[in-house]
């Protein structure tokens, strides 16, 4: 069972951005309408309300979806250099003919296909994308022991994980063990190359990252940022720029202690599937929102 929904990217154009999509990572357009009043206010963001939003999803029609809303900018943000959702990663089938395509494409390539030290079956590259949001791009290889990773059923597949930056990982895995249920997987320090340019560091110096897990499945990935990292500049009562909201479903709503921004109400559409959905402030003000499984 997948509990990752969703993850709702503040953008200047969504209509623009979900265009790039389709074109340069073949997904698909599944919805266009504007935020309802009450969904932005059940967001914390009551400025997000009456604002256009395009729902994509892969080619494969696997139900996992990223939704584009129009925001403001207080001001520019740099990537990875912030508190909050940091990134999104998909799964793909060919990750060297993926960075081939986007040689030429909007997006930036930021981190060329390499493999990962000590993890022979991820295969990763990374863009930036023009609404400066971060998009990791995985192959997957092979199995690993204590996960069961996505094969890509299409180009470019379904999103997979998220990628949070913590002010306090630690902070930030208690509350989705206490809040969530999850489970804390593969904690580990590694070299991690975007976040050493991003805050001109040595290559070589370690980072500390761990995942979050639920039964098999592997969708959470928390990074514990440097000490110069800041909160992230956002407009009163919109959403956060870049991505601003990573949705889940989860199999017992009522089993939730903390406290909703509106308690959780039926909702229709791609995302929602007309199940009751309601969001939490998980630490650093992430925006955590929580649907039903049924």
């Amino acid at each position: 069972m997948r509990l990752l929904r969703a993850a709702t990217l503040s953008v200047k154009d969504p209509d623009a951005t979900a265009q790039r999509y389709v074109d340069w990572l073949e997904y698909r357009i599944l919805e266009r309408g504007t935020v309802a009043d009450d969904l932005a206010a059940s967001w914390g963001a009551t400025g997000a309300a009456g604002a256009p939003y395009v729902v994509v999803g892969p080619q494969s029609g696997q139900e996992v979806f990223l939704r584009f809303v129009a925001g403001p900018r207080a001001a520019p943000v740099p990537p990875l250099r912030t508190f909050g959702w940091a990134a999104i990663e998909l799964c793909v089938q060919d990750v060297l003919k993926l960075n081939e395509r986007l040689l030429h494409s909007p997006f930036e390539i930021i981190g060329p296909p390499k493999e990962l030290d000590g993890l022979p079956t991820i295969f990763p590259m990374q863009v930036r994308g023009p609404d400066d949001e971060i998009v990791y791009l995985t192959q997957i290889k092979g199995d690993l022991p204590e996960y069961d990773l996505p094969r890509a059923r299409s180009f470019v597949d379904m999103l997979f994980i998220a990628v949070l930056a913590c002010s306090d990982m630690h902070a930030s895995l208690a509350w989705f063990e206490r809040a969530l249920g999850l489970a804390p997987g593969r904690d580990m320090a590694i070299e991690y190359t975007l976040l050493a340019e991003a805050f001109a560091m040595p290559v070589s110096e370690k980072h500390t990252l761990a995942t979050m897990t639920h039964e098999r499945d592997v969708f959470l990935e928390c990074d514990q940022y440097p000490s110069a990292a800041t909160a992230r500049p956002t407009v009163p009562d919109a959403l956060p720029p870049c991505f601003a909201i990573a949705s889940f479903t989860c199999p017992n709503l009522e089993r939730i202690k903390e406290n909703w921004i509106r308690p959780p109400v039926v909702r229709h559409g791609a995302v929602y599937g007309g199940r009751r959905a309601g969001t939490l402030r998980a630490p650093d003000g992430t925006l955590v929102e929580v649907i039903a499984q049924s």
